[in-house]
């Protein structure tokens, strides 16, 4: 395990996967100054952009036997945008607690109700269960509600609490998801009361972890969400530290219920 976290941290940050895309893939929808670069030049704007100075470059026109005069500051190149698809990756504690069923029901609703969203859209959404002394993905990210109802039906419970190993298992799902479809937009959602207890490496004490990972998530610029799961009259304010790390919204739901949850998601998404 501290070999993958070792990994972890000497990682370079990437980039968040934006709608409007670099490549010569999508549609054009408008053109901007190339700025020294020649490739992919929107003809229709150069044009647009040197018809105004031809006259002043009558002259040289005729010197030349140009019919119409092109300088490197009219270049114009396109500005593309693809459609995007979502990465709804849900991170979810199922160590003992009295409301872990409550937690994973509500969990399994949301994920049924975002990938009837997702029919006839490209997004999909998995799912990393911890507890114990490990982390799994109970769901690889799919978009077939089949497939969810059949992995979502027995999720084991109970056993501590290894946050980073979940951290860390979610972040390299992602990390691949991106790598596979550089276009996908990540959105992480931690159900957790942050009060990680057990290490990956056994060299570090377990919030320092569970906080370098979510560092790293962070630098990353893969969004997230934490839905704090401790009863408040027991907050001792470790979920927000942990979402403070990952620069991400912390939420504490009236009722944890599949559709609330659903709807915090649904806006994080639209944000």
């Amino acid at each position: 395990m501290s070999n993958q976290l070792d990994r972890l941290s000497r990682k370079q940050s990437g980039r968040r996967s934006r709608t409007r895309t670099e490549r010569k893939r999508g549609r054009y929808i408008m053109a901007r100054p190339a700025m020294g670069r020649s490739d992919d030049i929107a003809f229709d704007a150069t044009l647009r952009a040197a018809a105004p100075h031809q006259k002043k470059r009558s002259e040289e026109r005729s010197e030349n036997g140009l019919a119409f005069s092109i300088k490197k500051d009219d270049l114009q190149r396109k500005v593309r945008v693809r459609l995007t698809a979502n990465l709804v990756m849900f991170v979810v504690d199922a160590s003992w607690s009295m409301a872990v069923a409550e937690r994973m029901s509500a969990t399994k609703g949301a994920i049924l109700s975002l990938l009837t969203d997702a029919y006839q859209r490209r997004d999909r959404v998995g799912l990393v269960v911890f507890q114990k002394d490990r982390a799994n993905l109970v769901l690889p990210p799919t978009n077939s509600i089949q497939l969810a109802q059949r992995a979502l039906k027995d999720i084991p419970v109970g056993g501590k609490t290894p946050l980073s190993a979940g951290l860390y298992l979610a972040y390299e799902i992602v990390r691949r998801e991106q790598l596979a479809h550089p276009d996908v937009i990540p959105l992480m959602i931690i159900l957790t009361d942050g009060a990680g207890n057990v290490s990956m490496t056994g060299k570090i004490p377990p919030q320092e972890e569970a906080h370098m990972l979510a560092d790293r998530i962070a630098g990353d610029e893969i969004r997230a969400v934490v839905i704090n799961m401790e009863h408040q009259a027991f907050d001792q304010g470790l979920a927000q530290g942990l979402a403070e790390h990952m620069k991400a919204p912390c939420y504490s739901l009236s009722e944890l219920k599949a559709e609330n949850l659903y709807r915090a998601v649904r806006a994080e998404m639209e944000a």
